[in-house]
């Protein structure tokens, strides 16, 4: 079976130092934990989500109707895609360096790529960015567009520095997707929702109507209402300051080695190394990194931050010769 790149566990199991993820390396929340333990799995959830949808749209201070449950980011991403194809939609534009998935469901519905978001049906934007962790230079003219626009807010919560460069009008105009499970260092639990723009509740039922019966599990919608919880929240802003301290640490650590290391305002960054990497000898020495070729950066690497004990196995492995071709 042939399987988009992503990053995390393979056919070798759990990496020791996973840097090729980008859940929050100061997780698990324990909140959200012991929320997830505790789900009751010997029933269907709500098949409406009543509770969830209203404690999401209450968080984010929106109108409940305007809230899209998904079975992850990706599911949405499929979803939203097929919705926009059958609405008649032909063309998608895309960042340069993006997130595979949103590729691969625009060449399921053999959508056209464009350069021009003008001429677009449907746009993708995401920020912080993947692999880079950046603002998306194009975001206002994709806005602008006409098109149908999905904004990627999957790593807008572990963003450490910056701040999107839509404003708060601009953001009422487009579909936001959080995935929060990355936040909550959880990924195993897959869930995820989206903000319909202002005037697109019709649209948001049309959506809600293409996805199959129960999207979410119990133990989804036990992650998704621990989000929001003010618990959840001050942990989260918490593991930031953490994040910032690991993360100067370890790109330090790959100057030093004569990395050149990329700018961004996320929990992750893109390094090239000064040659090429051996790949398979550092994943048997429990070292995964993610290589980037596949967003459309290829020579480079994309980095979870992770901590000190994690960046020192790194630093290891690197100076060993054999993790080089």
């Amino acid at each position: 079976m042939t399987t988009a790149p992503h990053g995390g566990p393979d056919a070798l199991g759990v990496p020791r130092w996973d840097f090729s993820t980008n859940a929050n390396a100061v997780g698990p929340c324990p909140s959200a934990l012991k929320a997830v333990q505790l789900a009751d799995a010997r029933h269907y959830p709500d098949p409406a989500y009543t509770a969830l949808r209203e404690s999401l749209a209450a968080f984010h201070a929106v109108d409940t109707a305007r809230i899209v449950l998904a079975g992850s980011a990706s599911e949405f991403i499929g979803r939203f895609t097929a919705w926009v194809a059958r609405e008649g939609g032909q063309r998608v534009w895309l960042p340069a360096l993006a997130y595979g998935d949103y590729a691969y469901a625009a060449q399921a519905w053999k959508f056209e790529r464009v350069h021009d978001p003008a001429r677009a049906h449907l746009a993708w934007l995401c920020e912080p960015s993947s692999p880079l962790g950046e603002a998306e230079p194009f975001a206002r003219r994709v806005v602008a567009s006409g098109a149908q626009v999905v904004l990627d807010r999957a790593y807008e919560p572990l963003r450490l520095n910056g701040r999107c460069s839509l404003e708060p009008v601009a953001l009422q105009q487009v579909w936001q997707l959080w995935t929060p499970n990355k936040a909550m260092g959880l990924t195993g639990v897959r869930g995820a929702y989206a903000i319909a723009p202002e005037r697109a509740l019709a649209e948001a039922r049309a959506l809600d109507q293409l996805a199959p019966s129960w999207p979410l599990g119990a133990h989804a919608v036990a992650l998704l209402d621990a989000w929001v919880s003010p618990s959840a929240q001050d942990w989260l802003a918490q593991s930031l300051e953490r994040l910032r301290g690991w993360r100067t640490g370890q790109r330090e650590l790959l100057a030093g080695l004569d990395w050149t290391v990329l700018p961004g305002d996320a929990h992750y960054f893109c390094a090239a190394p000064p040659r090429p990497l051996d790949a398979p000898a550092l994943r048997a020495a429990g070292i995964k990194l993610r290589d980037t070729t596949s967003f459309g950066l290829p020579g480079h690497w994309r980095l979870g931050v992770l901590p000190p004990e994690a960046q020192s196995a790194l630093a290891a492995a690197l100076r060993r010769a054999e993790v080089f071709e």
